[in-house]
């Protein structure tokens, strides 16, 4: 029982840690685009081109990827779907040795 409670509690750091470093990307995703959009628009770096607008965009695709991760794919991803693909896998193989010695004990008879 320890080892799966220890499994738990290292899930759960995983998973902590993961949505912390999201919400340390989507502030600095805001403060970044801020300092672009000032950069740009007030203090005119790159004056003819609003390449403020595209650089938060594409920034801002990036955070909503990073959201899907945490929040959508390492959600049902995890050590348990893990495992379960693992046990599936065996049982396969575990089937086509069974099959095969079969196929093998026939032949010799």
């Amino acid at each position: 029982m320890e080892k799966e409670a220890y499994e738990q509690y290292e899930y759960a750091r995983k998973r902590i840690r993961q949505k912390k470093y999201l919400y340390y990307h989507f502030v600095f995703f805001l403060i970044g685009s801020l300092f672009m959009f000032v950069a740009n628009e007030l203090l005119k770096f790159g004056e003819p081109q609003q390449w403020d607008i595209w650089a938060a965009t594409i920034w801002f695709f990036i955070v909503i990827l990073h959201f899907i991760k945490v929040y959508i794919t390492d959600r049902f991803m995890n050590k348990e779907w893990e495992r379960e693909q693992i046990n599936r896998l065996i049982a396969k193989q575990q089937n086509r040795v069974r099959q095969l010695e079969s196929r093998m004990d026939i032949e010799k008879e």
